[in-house]
């Protein structure tokens, strides 16, 4: 019960990539019970300690981020779930296109540095080259980028906009889609925070779902189980979300088959 025989610190970067080792250690230093973190912190955790159980939640590969060995048997001091978001890219391209059939360039958005949005670019672009879809590709690396890289995009003829997957878009939920509002081009993006603060549309896995289960994890280790011991959990709840309010701001209409299969729909 927290406040009886649980308490509960939230540490935070401040979107500082570059502090996270130095955080991590600090954190460490502190000799906690259990240490709940996104992917990059939890790489930079593990690095400082092999003794303290970590509990991740990642859109990532775990194994490819180094993380764990074995998603059934992970070992070690570390565990934890994924919900998955860049390996269903190509069905977000799909989605974007039954909206808007007649954008002849689609401008992927992406966030280079990582090997989850490595591997989402490329199966987009496999996606787009066997329906004959040109993608425009557009790395943006900071904040200050975001505005000036959706308006060249617009200005080169870009239709729509595909939102890439990772932290940094997440982080920069709100500007992203108030960029894409201005330039009025319709968007899709990964996650349903992204439509309820005003995003056209989104698809992927539950990130609420992926904390839950996250928590659940940790309840188990601090009764005495082994993070080793506990399976890492994938993510099995997708959800369409779509905004009506902002399809009809861009004069967009959804066809009502794509309504149907919507698992929330904002007015």
């Amino acid at each position: 019960m927290e406040g009886q025989n649980l308490a509960i610190e939230f540490v935070w970067a401040e979107n500082r990539f570059d502090g996270l080792e130095t955080l991590a250690a600090e954190v460490v230093a502190r000799r906690p019970s259990v240490i709940i973190s996104n992917t990059l912190a939890a790489i930079r955790a593990k690095s400082s300690t092999t003794a303290i159980p970590i509990v991740f939640t990642t859109g990532s590969d775990p194994i490819r981020d180094g993380l764990v060995t074995s998603l059934n048997r992970p070992g070690g001091n570390v565990t934890g779930v994924v919900f998955i978001t860049g390996t269903v890219g190509g069905k977000r391209l799909e989605l974007l296109r039954q909206l808007v059939p007649k954008a002849g360039t689609i401008a992927m958005l992406v966030n280079p540095g990582t090997g989850e949005s490595d591997a989402e670019r490329a199966e987009v672009q496999a996606a787009a080259q066997t329906v004959g879809q040109q993608i425009r590709i557009v790395e943006i690396r900071n904040t200050a980028e975001i505005e000036t890289a959706v308006a060249a995009a617009v200005a080169a003829g870009a239709g729509a906009l595909l939102v890439g997957t990772g932290t940094f878009w997440f982080n920069n939920r709100v500007p992203i889609v108030e960029s894409a509002a201005r330039h009025a081009i319709p968007a899709m993006y990964t996650l349903r925070e992204y439509v309820e603060a005003g995003g056209l549309m989104s698809y992927g896995a539950s990130i609420s779902d992926a904390f839950h289960q996250a928590g659940l994890y940790t309840g188990r280790i601090l009764k005495g189980e082994k993070p080793g011991d506990l399976p890492v959990i994938q993510s099995t709840k997708f959800e369409l979300m779509i905004n009506l309010k902002t399809a009809k701001t861009l004069g967009l209409q959804f066809h009502p088959q794509l309504l149907a299969t919507a698992d929330e729909v904002i007015e």
